[in-house]
């Protein structure tokens, strides 16, 4: 034991030496010397955020949607300033008046936010033509330093609703995540806002020490703790740029929308909204103040409302091939069914009008001419199936096969703000009819059997039912983004995988054969282009509130379709004469790069649809 003892002793007393040693030098830097405390009390750090790039946009022929602009802050470093500047001159370069200036010079330096010592955003987005004025005198300044940022702009005017804008983060942003600032810019519509965590990039820090008047010493710990910014990723999305611009100049003076998509794919080739505005009105560095009170005092035209995906329209007589493929499919109706009609359907006492045209003996013929007796008999077969008094059972299944085909839902594309539309089920019946205490029939809900009454589509879910047809009996999720600069980064998987819809192949000849039919001889022969197999159904869709709406969907060709479409014209009557050519025009675009219609193409573009609203 006292062996043990022995050999412990050594290492007892090395270790009180050693923390004798440690306490006295402690106590001789903090209490005997004070070159650290002087030294802290005269160094003050500062944080200084490296701003990345943003990620630039593109079109399918990589050619540039968005890029990058420089925009300047001014800081300013209280302490470092010259008292006796020459104000004047300072307001007089960058066009700001004395009590601005007084203004932005004098903080309350008891706030946390401010330091004498340290940077603070004196002025922001200066244009670069001012501040070039300004740096040539920056000399005569002290005290004042630039900081270049980025801003997003556009190097066209079309696609404004698919590519969104920036802006400043709000409160409500800075209290849910700390990676952004106040001052820091966050995309907050389209494809700036969905694609936000990519195309933001990551900032970067540099970390100064600077004395008690603002002088820098020196990299904080050598630099070591300093990180790079990094670039956002580029985004290569599936809008053609140049069919983009075409479809924005056929639309012009006209309120609606126009969807077109490759149905082999679900690549979204063209989406707009009319009224539409140029995206550049929206940029931080002009009064987008007044643009945006412009853009949101016309509450007749909303430019600001993207009608491609957030507007619920009736689809009208469009919505007559789907019916069909759903009746075919549960064996209520064959191909080759004869309906009369005289102009008109007669229940009872009621009458249902039609127009003049030659006997549907047979589908073909009936979407050729766009019977509405035809398909009134059509849907109240389907919805009567299961018997006259269980019309919720047949509701069930139009609506069940609806939703199949992507309808009453959101089909889920890579932007914000798409709305489901609307499928009426039994249960919303129900409700409707509960306080006239009467059971309602297939008679009461027949208009929906024609594409009105209270069944409600977007203009994307119309072009994604011509799609399905072409497809014959599947799509792909639209979506606009295909791929991305960084190869770790893929689309969602969703967007690759097909889906089926509950219709077997055969039904789809007739169907096709009829909307084939629609364009060589029938409603919609003003979209015909020579050497193109369209096939189309023309619809009009009716309007309580004035005019009806004009509404066209198709795809081309017939076989292995490149694309798919709807058009929808607010206020712009027949189906044929208004969505029809001008879907026509947009498929003879795409497919033949080069439009020999030019008289019809001239008439669409000079066409104004506004003034009389």
């Amino acid at each position: 034991m006292s062996t043990l003892s022995t050999r412990q002793a050594p290492i007892l007393a090395a270790f009180l030496v050693g923390s004798l040693i440690l306490s006295y030098k402690l106590f001789q830097l903090q209490i005997l010397d004070d070159t650290y405390k002087k030294l802290a009390e005269r160094t003050i750090l500062d944080k200084q955020t490296i701003y990345p790039s943003r990620g630039l946009i593109y079109d399918r022929n990589d050619k540039l949607l968005t890029y990058n602009k420089p925009i300047y802050d001014i800081q300013a470093i209280y302490r470092n300033m010259n008292q006796d500047m020459d104000s004047s001159l300072f307001c007089k370069l960058l066009d700001i008046d004395n009590k601005t200036f007084n203004k932005n010079l004098n903080k309350n330096w008891s706030d946390v936010r401010y330091h004498k010592a340290l940077p603070y955003t004196f002025l922001s987005k200066i244009d670069q033509k001012k501040f070039s004025g300004f740096q040539e005198q920056l000399f005569r300044f002290p005290g004042f330093y630039p900081l270049i940022r980025n801003i997003r702009a556009y190097p066209h005017t079309s696609a404004a609703h698919v590519l969104g804008y920036l802006n400043e983060v709000d409160s409500g942003v800075l209290a849910e995540d700390d990676v952004y600032k106040k001052g820091d810019y966050i995309g907050v519509k389209g494809l700036e806002k969905k694609y936000e965590s990519i195309l933001k990039g990551k900032k970067g820090t540099k970390l100064l020490l600077r004395d008690n008047v603002g002088r820098e010493i020196s990299s904080f710990a050598g630099g070591d703790l300093d990180s790079l910014s990094e670039q956002g990723t580029d985004i290569y999305t599936s809008l053609d740029l140049e069919l983009q611009s075409y479809c924005e100049s056929l639309m012009e003076n006209k309120r609606g929308s126009i969807v077109a998509l490759d149905p082999q794919t679900g690549e979204i080739l063209t989406m707009l909204s009319a009224p539409f505005y140029d995206p550049n009105m929206l940029n931080l560095d002009v009064d987008r103040g007044q643009s945006y009170r412009q853009l949101t005092a016309d509450k007749l035209q909303k430019p600001l409302l993207d009608r491609s995906l957030g507007a619920r329209y009736p689809p009208g007589s469009i919505f007559k091939p789907i019916l069909a493929l759903i009746s075919l499919q549960e064996g209520v109706v064959t191909p080759d069914q004869t309906v009369r009609c005289d102009g008109e359907y007669h229940y009872k006492t009621f009458n249902y009008g039609c127009h003049e045209h030659a006997t549907p003996y047979n589908l073909q013929i009936a979407l050729e001419n766009s019977c509405n007796s035809y398909f009134f008999s059509m849907v109240r077969k389907l919805i009567e199936k299961e018997g006259f008094n269980s019309p919720e059972k047949g509701l069930n299944i139009l609506k069940n096969h609806l939703v199949d085909f992507g309808l009453g839902k959101s089909l889920g594309v890579d932007l914000n703000n798409e709305v489901g539309g609307f499928v009426p089920s039994p249960e919303f019946y129900n409700g409707l009819y509960k306080k006239q205490k009467v059971n309602w029939k297939s008679t009461y809900i027949m208009s929906i059997g024609i594409g009105q009454g209270e069944l409600q589509l977007t203009t994307l879910q119309m072009a994604n039912l011509a799609a399905i047809i072409g497809n014959r009996g599947f799509y792909y999720i639209p979506h606009i983004v295909r791929g991305f600069s960084n190869p770790d980064i893929d689309i969602d998987p969703k967007y690759r995988n097909p889906n089926y819809v509950n219709i077997d192949d055969i039904h789809y000849d007739p169907v096709i054969e009829g909307m084939e039919r629609v364009i060589s001889r029938g409603t919609g022969y003003k979209a015909r282009v020579p050497g193109i197999d369209i096939c189309g159904k023309t619809g009009t869709s009716q309007n309580p509130q004035g005019k009806d709406h004009s509404v066209f969907f198709a795809f081309a060709p017939r076989e292995n379709p490149r694309i798919a479409i709807a058009v929808y014209i607010e206020n712009a009557g027949f189906g044929g004469d208004i969505a029809a050519p001008i879907a026509g025009l947009v498929i003879e675009k795409y497919l033949k790069g080069d439009i020999k219609r030019l008289a019809l193409e001239e008439q669409i573009k000079n066409m104004d649809l506004l003034e009389n609203l």
